[in-house]
């Protein structure tokens, strides 16, 4: 039997292949030829053999610089997180024990608003007129938007808001459009407010102040995300410029002990008494209030009568002797005049209870008794500056009233004595929010801690002290820069608590020095009995002293008066030296009933004032006498300048 055929056996499968590695896609790539003999004769190209096409290249493919620049920038993010997490954890750790706020609400902004919120819905003409206005900017700027998307030439709008200085702000049409649509809104909310007519003048002008606080914060600006100028330097430093932002930040909470203390100068490049308050000189009086300094003269001769200078005591008196280009105090002793500087102590728990009335007997009145003895004279000019001019006006009646003469002429800085018209400062001094500075001054044991002004004055200028700095340091990760004056900006003094409340109180709230109601050593002030001739000084732009509030003062003594108005604001108005040939002051001899028509009449002056005030103060100081030395005076040097109180740190 014929056996059946056998089937053969099946071929061997092929190998598999290995398992594919999860994570991007790979593709094929071709094997690489192998390289023919040196003496093998060139390949010909086969005719029937069509061209093979190249691989087609990996769209997830990095090369090893762009992953070491994505691992570089994720890290840095990481760390920048992790910074501000501790950061902040370390704040509120810090802050835990500490008592809550008197007020959610200090400020009083809540009732403010109500009040205009009430007075729009009142009108719903107006209101509908506003909306109408709003949806009319929108459609012209989107308008403009959608124009440009279409590759028409269209020139963005120009802005002068410094927040916006970096082009990508107008070239970018993404971020063009977010600053325009954020100016669109913030001029149409505060200009909302600021149409509302039926309220008291004090509550709108606290909701415009809340609101232009509020617009300020809620800018573009500010954040990270949509800064195309923080964007482009997180990108170009690989995220190393946030985690520098981040040590700032967390540098700025531990300086502040748990509270954000933004750092607006580079500090520790500035030391008072080596490249600060230089200005050679010997302290000749030391008490509990106050060193009196008495500067090197810098001619061979000097007026016989001394100037003696009252700054105030919320700075600290070397604003006037920064470096030795802009100090006042060596330009002064290089004109001819023999210079004191009474520079306060920084006051401390024990000085709570001192008020004005020692201000005047252990300041003024003995600053000026040891100066005339120091210089052996009977008449001495003064100045003051800010509310160092608001106590030294409040002496001078004083000193009017017991027919004291022993200040030849008064010379006052930005200082104001009429509070009717005092700025934005008046919103910090009703009784709501005095409450809650009384509560700050008792919890840090009878003194405001300087911060506190610190911080009401940088509100006051949010955009230039908080906002500017806010990105800068943090956004950027800029360091602080190295500028002196912000570096005095931030060198505060504590306040003594009756002091500074009875100052807001009865100056501010009251405005009892112009209204003849302040009392002072039991004598009630009357200004128009001072005959001592007066020099004003204001400045255009001052948002502490307004030029008409400083005006409407000058107009409340009863002597001659000089008002000289300066360009720039409270402190670069007044520390302007001639030598830098900046900014620009007017001088007009009358002083009409407002401020308006002496500006109409005024004659306008390129530069500082100085020179016309020095004009003005030489005819007041008597003859040429040989130079005085500080070290051989009546008063026996104590220590060299600065001294000691105005290196007291708060």
């Amino acid at each position: 039997m014929a056996k059946r055929p056998t089937k053969a056996p099946p071929a061997p499968l092929p190998a598999a292949a290995a398992p594919r590695k999860s994570g991007r896609p790979t593709s094929a790539k071709p094997r690489a030829k192998k390289a023919p003999p040196p003496d093998a004769p060139p390949e010909s190209p086969k005719a029937d053999t069509p061209p093979q096409p190249e691989a087609a290249a990996d769209p997830f493919a990095f090369g090893a610089d762009q992953r070491h620049l994505l691992e570089t920038l994720s890290l840095n993010l990481a760390k920048a997180a992790m910074t501000a997490q501790s950061a902040i954890a370390e704040a509120a750790l810090s802050q835990a024990d500490r008592p809550a706020a008197l007020s959610p609400d200090p400020f009083n902004i809540a009732p403010a608003m109500t009040s205009v919120m009430t007075s729009l819905a009142a009108r719903p003409e107006k209101l509908f007129q506003a909306q109408a206005d709003l949806f009319g900017r929108y459609m012209d700027l989107w308008s403009t938007t959608a124009r440009r998307a279409m590759g028409e030439e269209v020139a963005p709008a120009p802005s002068t808001d410094k927040r916006f200085r970096d082009p990508a702000w107008s070239e970018n049409p993404v971020f063009d459009v977010m600053r325009q649509s954020y100016l669109v809104t913030s001029d149409w909310m505060n200009g909302l407010v600021s149409s509302v007519e039926d309220v008291d003048p004090r509550v709108k002008r606290r909701a415009e102040f809340f609101t232009k606080l509020l617009t300020d914060a809620f800018s573009p600006a500010n954040f990270l995300a949509s800064n195309p100028a923080a964007l482009k330097a997180l990108a170009e430093t690989g995220g190393e410029s946030l985690v520098k932002g981040m040590q700032n930040f967390a540098a700025d909470l531990e300086r502040g002990a748990g509270k954000l203390k933004i750092s607006q100068a580079d500090y520790g490049q500035f030391k008072v008494g080596e490249n600060v308050a230089t200005a050679p000189g010997q302290v000749v009086w030391r008490d509990e209030l106050f060193e009196l300094i008495q500067f090197d003269a810098a001619t061979e001769t000097q007026h016989a009568v001394p100037l003696l200078i009252f700054p105030p005591w919320i700075n600290k008196f070397y604003i006037m002797d920064l470096q030795p280009a802009n100090s006042l105090i060596r330009w002064l002793s290089a004109q001819g005049f023999t210079v004191f500087v009474c520079s306060w102590v920084n006051p401390d728990q024990d000085k709570a209870q001192f008020g004005f009335d020692d201000y005047l007997h252990k300041g003024v009145y003995r600053a000026v008794e040891k100066t005339l003895e120091q210089t052996n004279q009977k008449q001495l000019n003064a100045v003051g500056y800010c509310i160092g001019g608001t106590l030294l006006g409040a002496a001078l009646a004083h000193m009017a009233a017991r027919q004291d003469a022993r200040v030849a002429s008064a010379t006052f800085f930005a200082a104001q004595h009429d509070f009717a018209e005092a700025g934005d400062l008046l919103l910090f001094t009703d009784e709501h929010w005095l409450a809650e500075i009384e509560q700050q001054i008792d919890a840090a044991g009878g003194v405001l801690p300087g911060a506190a002004m610190a911080d009401t004055f940088n509100a006051l200028r949010a955009n230039d002290l908080i906002w500017s700095f806010f990105v800068s340091n943090y956004l950027m990760g800029k360091a602080p820069p190295a500028f002196d004056l912000l570096f005095w900006n931030a060198d505060q003094t504590r306040m003594p608590k009756r002091l500074h409340l009875d100052y807001l109180r009865r100056m501010y709230g009251q405005n009892a020095l112009a209204k003849g109601e302040f009392e002072i050593d039991g004598e009630r002030t009357d200004l128009s009995t001072v005959r001592t001739p007066l020099y004003f000084l204001a400045s255009r732009e001052d948002h502490i002293a307004p030029m008409n509030s400083v005006y409407r003062s000058a107009r409340l003594f009863g002597g001659p008066v000089t008002y000289t108005l300066a360009g720039s604001g409270h402190i670069a108005g007044v520390i302007n030296p001639p030598a830098a040939n900046k900014y620009q002051h007017w001088t007009n001899p009358a002083l009409p009933e407002t401020l308006a028509e002496w500006q109409a009449e005024a004659q306008q002056h390129p530069g500082s004032w100085w020179n016309h005030w020095a004009a003005w103060l030489h005819e007041r100081s008597g003859e040429q006498i040989p130079a005085r030395d500080p070290e051989t005076g009546p008063l026996k040097p104590i220590e060299p300048a600065p001294g000691a109180y105005v290196k007291v740190k708060s």
